[in-house]
């Protein structure tokens, strides 16, 4: 394979990369994984199922997390197969335009996942704040959901066209088992000043700016929490904020983690960047859906009706 890509004939090869150095242990990571995989593609469709199926969960808050499974699932299936492409049959390569499509779409449903956790945010702070206009406020918020997916929409589709423009006659090997923006952008002979700042910029319109939102309403829920005068009921409020709390903390801390090093010590912790990109992009599929299901009570109650009563109808 010729180490000068040509993108005007259309022949650019680029190389995924898996743990090279263990690659004896790459049965038993694959096994992982797609034990991982499947966990993940079950436990968000179970979820986005029940919620379709069920009245009684009709309500924003499982309207947000069936928003959030669907993006989960997104996720997983426009990535993980190619993960799994690698370990089990050494599959490691990847055409531009498969890399660009796929980027764009782990890059769009990020940040839409991320406008999810922020109006799920949102929907703590006013189920707290003003439990009894929750309902009809919530209404405003659902639709914000659209505004997220144009939004999503607007910033990313960019990406991969500012990508295409590059000759890429440099190293065609990427850093991660799947293509991301920053990756595949550090492999183009020409000047990525221009892509290097939109994608900075595009991060810190979407991801710090919900972050940072979803900092203020939870100074906010914490203020009226600390106002309601029973312990127990305080309690109770903040309560019903963990799943979401351990949601932001699985979905923002890899991320940002990732982001970090990519742009300012990229290739100096090849190890841990191979790592956290498997963590930030694993994990919270897996975990969201059983996280979900072990705080909420009417959401487990509802997943065990539905298995149960499947199964007396088969018997």
């Amino acid at each position: 394979m010729s180490d000068v890509n040509d993108t005007k004939l259309n022949s650019v090869i680029f190389l995924l990369t898996g743990l090279p150095s263990h690659r004896e242990a790459h049965l038993w990571i694959s096994i992982l994984f797609c034990f991982m995989y499947v966990i993940s593609i079950v436990g968000n469709s179970v979820i986005v199922f029940i919620v379709k199926t069920d009245p009684s969960l009709h309500e924003p808050m499982y309207i947000f997390l069936s928003m959030l499974a669907i993006t989960d699932l997104g996720l997983s299936i426009s990535t993980i197969p190619t993960i799994l492409g690698i370990y089990f049959f050494n599959s490691r390569e990847i055409s531009l335009d498969a890399c660009l499509a796929q980027l764009f779409f782990i890059h769009l449903l990020q940040c839409f996942e991320s406008s999810v956790l922020l109006l799920m945010s949102f929907d703590r702070f006013i189920a707290i704040h003003n439990p009894l206009r929750y309902a009809s406020i919530l209404i405003l918020i659902a639709k914000m959901g659209l505004v997220a997916v144009v939004r999503a929409m607007v910033i990313k589709l960019p990406l991969p066209f500012l990508l295409k423009q590059f000759q890429y006659c440099r190293a065609n090997v990427l850093s991660h088992s799947y293509c991301l923006h920053r990756d595949v952008m550090k492999l183009a002979c020409s000047d990525i000043t221009v892509n290097s700042m939109y994608g900075l910029y595009s991060k810190l319109l979407t991801v710090g700016m919900d972050l940072l939102l979803i900092f203020l309403s939870y100074v906010m829920i914490l203020k009226t929490v600390l106002s309601i005068a029973s312990y127990e009921e305080s309690l109770r409020a903040l309560n019903t904020c963990v799943s979401h709390l351990c949601a932001i903390l699985l979905f923002y801390i890899p991320d940002i983690s990732l982001s970090l090093i990519h742009r300012f010590w990229n290739g100096s912790f090849p190890l841990l960047q191979i790592l956290l990109g498997y963590i930030s992009l694993l994990l919270p599929r897996m975990l969201n859906p059983i996280v979900y299901s072990m705080k909420s009570k009417h959401l487990r109650m509802r997943i065990i009706r539905a298995f149960t009563k499947r199964n007396h109808s088969g018997s």
